[in-house]
């Protein structure tokens, strides 16, 4: 997969095949409030605040916010109504993610194929139409809390209009349009739109140079894994990518598995964890335990093409990350660097005192190498949090700092009273 300002084109035209997945439309997560959490992820990750569906747009049960960022599409969603039911899910799980949505050729026919495979449904097609165009959305159940919606569009809300900025769906304004209107009718901007493009302005000005959702991470419930994994074999005619068990993922105290299944383009990559037996609890128990032990996703991999720029930027804005001890550092060049000459690649090109200063991890495989750092977690549950990396050709998920990384996180458990 080759590194560019959104996921890289593969020519895509419709095919017989109703599951074959061209994008990740978007990620939806409920939040308990939308309008403070899409300032959080603008302020501290450099996204754009572009799109809003509201009760000034006819939305009277929940507040959706679109926020973007390369070809990073995340819906914020916040209930307004007792009877919606994001409003349960928010007040059991915090802050999440409810559903990874994926762009289809045809939603209505992605659906009927993947509850022929086996899946629930979420919700049966639906579509949202204007004079514009028109967006149709079905949705499956998948691990725990979690959905996966299929999404078509024609006309202006076709993803590649989309992308260039055009509206998300039937319903959405644009903030900048918003905040442009009012003075033209002699009266003062909305509530809170000039901070919007404050905001917006300086993100521009400052970019954090996050590309596309490289991958997501599940975790589900101890022996649950297979059955996952079966799941998407047999219902998105998924594959398995990769596979770690307890013996790659383990210290002294904690250990998980882990299987990546990959959709058949390779497009889109979903890693599925379940704990492991150890002497303590797992990073992944540890989610359950916090989660009302329901699986859900546990981390997104934002993808850029300069680790160094993008973990520097974050940090600038206030970014919490995993700290790694020194020690790392002594032993990691030597390995990694061992790894690409045997291999016949070219050492690691980012200056190494830059990487050590800035806390990131190194790893390599026969294919390459990847830059990769972690957030702590995002809200105060121990749940969800994102992954920053860098991908020069490896295609893995940083087997060799596994150690290393699940140390550090047993750290953090440990000042959380969770270990």
């Amino acid at each position: 997969m080759t590194t560019a300002t959104t996921r890289p084109a593969t020519a895509l035209k419709p095919t017989t095949d109703p599951l074959q997945l061209i994008d990740v439309d978007h990620v939806q997560f409920y939040v308990g409030n939308a309008k403070q959490a899409a300032f959080f992820y603008a302020h501290c990750f450099g996204f754009q605040i572009e799109q809003v569906c509201d009760l000034t747009t006819g939305s009277r049960d929940a507040a959706h916010y679109l926020l973007t960022q390369g070809n990073i599409r995340f819906i914020l969603s916040t209930p307004l109504t007792p009877e919606h039911p994001a409003a349960m899910e928010v007040a059991m799980y915090g802050d999440g993610v409810k559903d990874v949505a994926f762009t289809v050729f045809d939603a209505e026919k992605a659906w009927e194929r993947a509850v022929k495979n086996g899946a629930t449904s979420a919700y049966e097609p639906r579509t949202y139409r204007d004079e514009h165009g028109t967006v149709t959305m079905a949705g499956i159940r998948t691990y725990g809390r979690v959905c996966h919606s299929f999404v078509s569009r024609t006309g202006a809300y076709d993803l590649t209009k989309v992308k260039q900025g055009g509206v998300f769906k039937p319903r959405f304004r644009k903030l900048a349009e918003g905040a442009a209107c009012e003075p033209a009718r002699g009266c003062a901007p909305q509530a809170g739109v000039s901070s919007v493009l404050a905001i917006n302005e300086y993100n521009k000005k400052n970019p954090c140079g996050l590309k596309y959702v490289d991958h997501l991470v599940g975790n589900v419930e101890m022996g649950k894994m297979n059955h996952w994994v079966a799941f998407y074999e047999n219902v998105l005619e998924f594959t398995m990518f990769k596979h770690f068990d307890d013996k790659d993922i383990s210290t002294d105290y904690s250990a998980l598995m882990s299987k990546v299944m990959a959709s058949g383009n390779n497009l889109i990559k979903m890693p599925i964890n379940e704990p492991a037996e150890g002497k303590k609890k797992s990073q992944v128990q540890e989610y359950l335990d916090w989660h009302m032990n329901t699986p859900g996703v546990q981390h997104l991999a934002l993808r850029t093409d300069d680790e160094l720029h993008s973990i520097a930027a974050l940090r600038s804005r206030g970014v919490d990350f995993l700290t790694l001890p020194d020690a790392y550092y002594d032993q990691v060049w030597g390995r990694v660097n061992k790894m690409l000459t045997d291999h016949g690649h070219s050492a690691v090109k980012e200056d190494h005192q830059r990487v050590r200063d800035l806390g990131i991890l190194v790893d390599a495989d026969d294919e390459g190498y990847l830059l990769q750092l972690f957030t702590k977690p995002l809200q105060d549950r121990p749940t969800l949090f994102f992954e920053i990396i860098c991908r020069r050709g490896s295609q893995s998920f940083g087997k060799g700092n596994f150690k290393a990384l699940f140390e550090a996180l047993e750290l953090e458990q440990e000042r959380r009273g969770n270990l």
